[in-house]
């Protein structure tokens, strides 16, 4: 009896080691995300801030141009966009993903969805009202390059209304150099309405 307690204690302190030895890589991956973790609870995200302002609403008066290509005929044109409404499901959780009238490049480009208007004025002949297009729709941004800002694109639906009919349009759009310049083509299948522009897509943020 005597003689096995001292081989236990004996083997007691190479036990303890190599549990030690065994358990501390557990204990380490336990404790390692604890700093992530903590970490990313204290970090603040800070809003962008972003409102309405003068030089803003200025620029946003410079239109686009487009070629508008209806039956047997072709004219030029200009269009502007605004954005009611748009929400972000590409940016950071953390931040806000809803904007209403103005919305930072990476917000829609990283991928979202807006509510749209866009007025069209179109360089064809007869009464000044006829020349004047109006559309209302859902567009979906997606990224395709560096989260949208080398390259994105998009798909769209729209009402359209002019002449005093209402038809549908379809859309479809491919944008770079941070969503500043891009390129649409709309199409209109309704009989009366039918045609189909090209437009250059030129936003100012």
């Amino acid at each position: 009896m005597p003689r096995a307690r001292r081989l236990a204690r004996r083997r007691a302190p190479a036990l303890a080691a190599c549990a030690a030895v065994l358990c501390w890589p557990l204990a380490r991956a336990a404790a390692a995300p604890e700093g992530p973790r903590r970490a990313a609870a204290t970090a603040a995200a800070t809003e962008p801030g972003i409102r309405l302002t003068l030089p803003w609403l200025l620029v946003q008066l410079v239109p686009s141009p487009e070629l508008w290509i209806g039956q047997g005929e072709a004219h030029f044109g200009i269009r502007w966009q605004v954005t009611p409404l748009l929400y972000s499901f590409g940016i950071n959780r953390k931040l806000s993903p809803w904007r209403a009238f103005v919305a930072e490049p990476l917000t829609r480009h990283a991928g979202s969805i807006e509510l749209f208007g866009s007025p069209e004025y179109i360089a064809r002949p007869g009464a000044f009202a006829d020349r004047w297009m109006l559309r209302g729709g859902v567009r979906a941004y997606f990224p395709l390059l560096h989260r949208g800002d080398y390259m994105s694109c998009s798909l769209g639906g729209s009402a359209v209304y002019a002449r005093d009919r209402l038809g549908a349009s379809y859309e479809a759009g491919v944008y770079t150099l941070f969503g500043g310049l891009g390129a649409q083509v709309t199409y209109t299948p309704t009989a009366a309405l039918r045609s189909t522009t090209f437009t250059i897509s030129i936003r100012y943020f």
